[in-house]
This record gives C-alpha cells, sequence and structure tokens, in this order.
C-alpha cells in the first residue's frame, strides 16, 4: 500500500492516511492532519468515495473551527472579512511568486499569532460544509471528443495525428489510411468529454 492512501479503520470508524508499518500494526493519520494511531493491517482497508469525501468534509470543518490549519506543517487560511489576515495572506502570495521561501514562512508565523491573538482560533462567521451526495454524468450539450496519435517509429514517434474528430469510427479510419501509406501500426487513442455533476435527492 502507497503512503498516502486513504483507509478506513473499523476499530476506530475513521479514516485516514496511510504513512508506514511499524512492527504488526500500520501508522494512520487523521485527514487534514493530526496524531497518527496504529491500526491492525489486516482489519483496515482502502476507504470509499463516500468515505473519503465525508472525512475530507470533517477536516474542513474542524479548520475553519480553528482558524488555523489542523497541520501546522500547512499553510493557514486567513479569516474572511479580516484585514489583517487579508494582508498578510497577499504579502505570502507575493513572496511565493518571488520564490522567497523565507519571507513565506514569516508571512504563515505572523498570521498564525494575528490569528490566535486576535481570533483566538476561532474565525468569525465560520463556515460549517456538509456532505450532499451528486452524480457524475456526461454533459449531453457538448460533443465528446475522439483522437489517435501515431506512436510508431524505432528511435522516436511519428507523431502524426488524427486530430479531434466526433466519433470513433473517423479515427480508425484515419488509422487506416494512415497504416496504408506509412506502415506504422501502433497508436496512442484518446478520448475527452465534458462532465457535470448533478445533485441526488
Amino acid at each position: 500500500m502507497e503512503p498516502g492512501t486513504l483507509v478506513y479503520d473499523p476499530a476506530t470508524r475513521k479514516v485516514g492516511e496511510y504513512q508506514d508499518r511499524t512492527g504488526p500494526y500500520v501508522m494512520l493519520r487523521p485527514v487534514g492532519g493530526g496524531r497518527e494511531w496504529q491500526a491492525d493491517p489486516a482489519r483496515i482497508r482502502v476507504a470509499t468515495l463516500e468515505e473519503r469525501l465525508s472525512a475530507g468534509v470533517r477536516a474542513a470543518n474542524d479548520r475553519s473551527r480553528e482558524g488555523l490549519s489542523a497541520d501546522p506543517s500547512r499553510p493557514p487560511v486567513p479569516v474572511p472579512g479580516c484585514a489583517v489576515c487579508e494582508e498578510l495572506a497577499v504579502r505570502r502570495d507575493q513572496a511565493r511568486a518571488a520564490f522567497d521561501g523565507s519571507a513565506v514562512t514569516d508571512a504563515n508565523v505572523l498570521l498564525r499569532q494575528h490569528q490566535r491573538q486576535e481570533h483566538g482560533g476561532e474565525p468569525a462567521g465560520r463556515r460549517i460544509f456538509r456532505y450532499v451526495p451528486y452524480s457524475i454524468v456526461q454533459d449531453a450539450s457538448a460533443v465528446p471528443e475522439y483522437q489517435a496519435y501515431c506512436v510508431s517509429g524505432e528511435e522516436e514517434d511519428c507523431g502524426a495525428s488524427s486530430g479531434p474528430r466526433q466519433t470513433p469510427a473517423e479515427v480508425e479510419e484515419w488509422q487506416r489510411r494512415h497504416t496504408q501509406e506509412t506502415r506504422h501500426l501502433r497508436y496512442r487513442r484518446s478520448f475527452a468529454d465534458y462532465a457535470v455533476l448533478e445533485r441526488q435527492g
């Protein structure tokens, strides 16, 4: 299992990020950061999509309540409506743009100090996020695109492309013609479409 994989631990009924093995146990870290805990590797399983989403929403709510990032390694989030928070966040963004890591760290430290002193770790007008189930469906108003690229060649790929087409049949016809002309046999095909989220219930 790769580090960072989100898994469900039935013993604690929590979703955590897989970190590593320690003796007979595995170490899991709360989503959004926090103290790690030990779990039985025989009982954990990969978290479902709904479990991952719920854990993410819970972590976002925790950060909103605290006014600070739950994980000190993550940058603090400005409190909405606070001019000082916004000013420090702008200073941090400017430092990032200038690739000045020291100034970025300074801005984060000042932002955390300000939030502890002025907001008490509790942002005014905090937002609570609630999990809402959605279905992802293809957007019927947009036309999907199909495309093929010739990747035949001994030293480098041919690189010829069918260009975007509206049906697989058009792409296959281009492949046949290209093979007749070049004797190339290997292609990489791609498909692109648009999707929309529809709220369930």
